[in-house]
């Protein structure tokens, strides 16, 4: 499912969906993307949950619905339903979202974090080094600070050259179970497969049972191996050309 795919979805956000959407069907399964926005129908299975950015007009204009859907998507998140929220919604998934005007946006608290929106902005591209997926390539465009609480896990740490977070403490988003919360852009799962296929497994497992991902996978054509392969490929060269120019 795309959350809030109108107001929510800048600098890229919608690759995020596509390259889930055909990774999965290249491991052989059939993905119906969902389409919610504020008002629409919330569909009957949730699988994997897939939220991006917004500027802070478009946070405003989602934050109703949110607040009315946070139980469901407490619930989801702690049954294990993998979910990917990008910059904005990764700020609102925290416990809120104190905007640079001295707005307060009430987030869900389904990471345990906070957000504060100060005048520097934050931007360029990210090398995220992460113990789950090895480093993470993307892209950062914010000038909210976000702080985890005690305990939360970041994704991971960034160089230098990047900021993060918040540009303090040198960690980069959020995981709590399968959610994970990011500021990186570009977008993200095109040029990190590993995070993707991530994603996809723990929705195919949760839905079908330990390991049918990888029996799934197992069994694949040679063709489909070779376009995913291929996809790999193309990802680690983009990876690799956006980590060598951070700003």
């Amino acid at each position: 499912m795309s959350l809030y795919h109108r107001d929510m979805n800048i600098y890229g956000d919608s690759g995020n969906i596509l390259t889930v959407a055909r990774r999965a069907g290249l491991y052989g399964f059939a993905p119906s993307v969902h389409y919610y926005d504020p008002g629409g129908v919330w569909p009957d299975r949730v699988d994997l949950v897939l939220g991006g950015g917004g500027q802070d007009q478009g946070q405003g204009r989602i934050m109703e619905d949110l607040a009315a859907r946070g139980p469901v998507l407490h619930a989801l998140a702690d049954d294990g339903t993998p979910m990917l929220m990008i910059c904005g919604l990764y700020q609102l998934f925290g416990d809120y979202f104190q905007t640079s005007a001295g707005d307060r946006l009430e987030g869900i608290g389904i990471i345990g974090a906070h957000t504060v929106g100060r005048d520097r902005r934050m931007i360029g591209n990210l090398v995220d080094h992460t113990d789950g997926f090895g480093d993470v390539i993307g892209y950062e465009n914010h000038s909210g600070q976000t702080y985890l609480d005690d305990g939360v896990r970041p994704l991971g740490t960034v160089d230098a050259q990047g900021c993060g977070n918040n540009g303090e403490d040198r960690t980069e988003g959020a995981r709590v179970g399968n959610v994970i919360g990011t500021y990186m852009h570009g977008s993200l799962l095109p040029k990190n497969p590993a995070v993707a296929d991530f994603l996809i497994r723990a929705a195919v497992d949760r839905r079908y049972g330990r390991g049918a991902f990888a029996q799934q996978a197992a069994s694949l054509p040679e063709e489909n191996r070779r376009e995913i392969a291929d996809l790999d490929d193309l990802a680690s060269r983009a990876g690799r050309v956006a980590a060598s120019r951070p700003r």
